[in-house]
């Protein structure tokens, strides 16, 4: 056991994490995301919704305010008469952690090649539709 460790961030996750560099981006999927089949570097956290995992990670992962935008959602498909309002409990999860985050939407094909070139994807339980989330690595700033 370590201090200051979310107990549930899994050793692999943490890994993961600290083997990101600045820039590189994590992907939070929900349980319909095609994971496997866009990446080789997939960590398991089946049963686990994506809100409890965001906060979890936003305690340890600093966001990079080099780029325009933070966070990433995967955007509804034009003519699915869905409203995501998990979108709403992750700004306000992200904005507790960074008030100055900001959050894109990206179309859905775009965040699946956008998911490929993550530096991981995290596959999660959440059943929430279009609960998909990428995260923008950032740098930690000095507090000299």
């Amino acid at each position: 056991m370590l201090y200051n460790i979310p107990k549930l961030l899994a050793p692999e996750l943490v890994k993961i994490m600290m083997e990101m560099g600045h820039g590189d981006e994590l992907v939070l999927a929900d349980a319909n995301f095609p994971a496997h089949s866009l990446h080789s570097r997939v960590v398991r956290y089946d049963g686990t919704g994506i809100p409890q995992l965001l906060a979890a990670i936003l305690e340890l992962l600093p966001l990079d305010h080099y780029a325009q935008q933070q966070a990433a959602l995967m955007g509804v498909v034009p003519g699915d008469n869905v409203v995501p309002v998990i979108w709403d409990t992750y700004k306000e999860i992200i904005a507790a952690s960074d008030p100055e985050a900001v959050i894109g939407v990206e179309e859905r094909f775009a965040f699946y090649e956008r998911a490929k070139s993550a530096y991981a994807v995290v596959i999660t339980g959440e059943e929430a539709l279009y609960g998909n989330l990428i995260l923008k690595k950032g740098v930690i700033r000095s507090t000299n």
